[in-house]
């Protein structure tokens, strides 16, 4: 996301501040067919020295740490969402980017529901991820429909103008939902897999610098993750795998089958649009797994708002059974 946003600042100032007041007009243009965060108030950035550029990734590097700044304050004025921009995408780019935005829908369709929260008093001091409900479950389910038809195509063939819209369209859809529902396991495991990286580098990304995309760090996670979450809501789990192009979906799975259909529907689309074959693709090894979890455990928001309790331990066993997965 390009965002440009009148807020002369610093990101100290940014992280440190209560302060509540509208700021400078902001127009928002999303230059991929990712986040969708042109229509929500989650902002990324990334951090130097002495400047802050508003670009998909906040990467501390001196904390080999990732995270998101949201404030309801940051809500873009206006949003530019044009499928043009995506036309010179490398096939790579696209295919992680629609990644996320099948991880925004997936998670938060799947996220603990807005009714398991305590009622907050007074009501505007309810947190913005407010966890699965009717209002995100439409944007989510229609945005995993338009994913499973349209994605493969748009990785496929850069001049398929209807799948690269469609695509678009779908990361919008999903970015209003997960601006209200909001995300979970998957996206905390992935700033820990982004941060600690060693010598991965992605085809059809530029520059020498070792990283993992963020699509492609949330999606090495989520097969392992969506088996573990299946038991909380088996029907739903399964219904979702059937939106993405699942034919055995079973009337009434119970959550073995959910969690296995619809970790098995993540990783053929994997392999389809070329991602790496779990963690191991991105260089990591079973002994990576503790700091892995280390650097996952302080995502707290977002691990809150998961359907299962989680812990240091148990994101330790995700990462293993992450590691591979054909």
């Amino acid at each position: 996301m390009a965002s440009m946003a009148l807020m002369p600042t610093t990101l100290s100032k940014i992280l440190s501040s209560t302060n509540s007041r509208e700021p400078a007009t902001q127009i928002s243009l999303g230059p991929t067919n990712s986040s969708g965060l042109v229509n929500n108030p989650f902002f990324v950035f990334i951090f130097s020295a002495n400047a802050i550029g508003l670009v998909p990734i906040f990467d501390l590097l001196s904390l080999e740490a990732k995270t998101g700044i949201a404030a309801p304050a940051l809500r873009p004025t206006e949003a530019l969402v044009d499928p043009d921009c995506t036309d010179t995408l490398p096939a790579g780019v696209v295919a992680s980017s629609g990644l996320d935005v099948l991880s925004h829908a997936l998670e938060s369709y799947t996220a603990r529901p807005f009714t398991r929260r305590p009622a907050a008093d007074p009501p505007h001091h309810r947190p913005m991820s407010q966890g699965a409900n009717p209002w995100s479950d439409v944007g989510c389910r229609e945005a995993l429909r338009l994913l499973g038809r349209y994605l493969e195509r748009a990785v496929a063939d850069s001049g398929d103008r209807e799948a690269r819209e469609q695509v678009m369209w779908a990361a919008t859809l999903a970015g209003i939902a997960f601006g209200n529902a909001g995300v979970h396991v998957p996206h905390a495991m992935a700033y820990a897999v982004a941060g600690q990286v060693r010598d991965f580098h992605p085809a059809g990304y530029p520059g020498p610098e070792s990283m993992v995309p963020h699509g492609m760090s949330v999606i090495v996670n989520a097969p392992a993750v969506f088996r573990a979450t299946a038991h909380s809501h088996p029907a739903r789990h399964a219904e979702a795998a059937g939106l993405l192009g699942a034919t055995n979906v079973p009337a009434a799975p119970d959550a073995e089958e959910a969690g296995e259909i619809l970790a098995g529907e993540l990783i053929r689309i994997m392999r389809a649009v070329g991602m790496p074959n779990g963690l191991t693709g991105v260089g990591y090894v079973e002994t990576d797994c503790a700091a892995l979890a280390a650097g996952a455990w302080p995502q707290q928001r977002l691990l809150q708002n998961a359907p299962i309790e989680t812990s240091p331990g148990a994101l330790a066993e995700l990462y293993r059974t992450a590691l591979q997965y054909w």
